[in-house]
């Protein structure tokens, strides 16, 4: 049996037509390329027997967990852990603001403000 498939791998190491023609036989039922093509159509069929981007654990989960981050950032930064300099910068903006007698009231902080009072 063993024999059968040394002759058969020797045929089709062969260049005749018969050759060639079970080559590409065998090509299109394992699912190759059946001519031989440029590298430039290998490259699409390479991305297309290739896995979907979609069912990619690495690609699905790519992003770190931004709300757990930020949450942990603020409270390193209440600790004094960590400088958000953003946030400070900010801060700074709204005090200077308050300064200068320039403090954004909201309505709505005004109505939860005159219901307080009113109790």
């Amino acid at each position: 049996m063993a024999t059968n498939f040394v002759k058969y791998s020797q045929l089709i190491n062969n260049s005749t037509k018969y050759a060639q023609r079970m080559k590409r036989l065998s090509n299109r039922i394992f699912s190759e390329v059946a001519i031989p093509t440029n590298p430039k159509s290998m490259k699409v069929v390479s991305m297309f027997s290739a896995r979907p981007l979609h069912t990619n654990e690495e690609i699905i989960h790519y992003y770190p967990r931004h709300v757990e981050t930020a949450t942990l950032m603020l409270k390193l930064r209440e600790y004094g852990l960590f400088r958000d300099e953003h946030q400070d910068f900010k801060e700074e903006m709204k005090r200077l603001r308050a300064l200068r007698g320039k403090v954004k009231v909201w309505k709505r902080k005004l109505n939860m403000e005159e219901k307080e009072t009113q109790k």
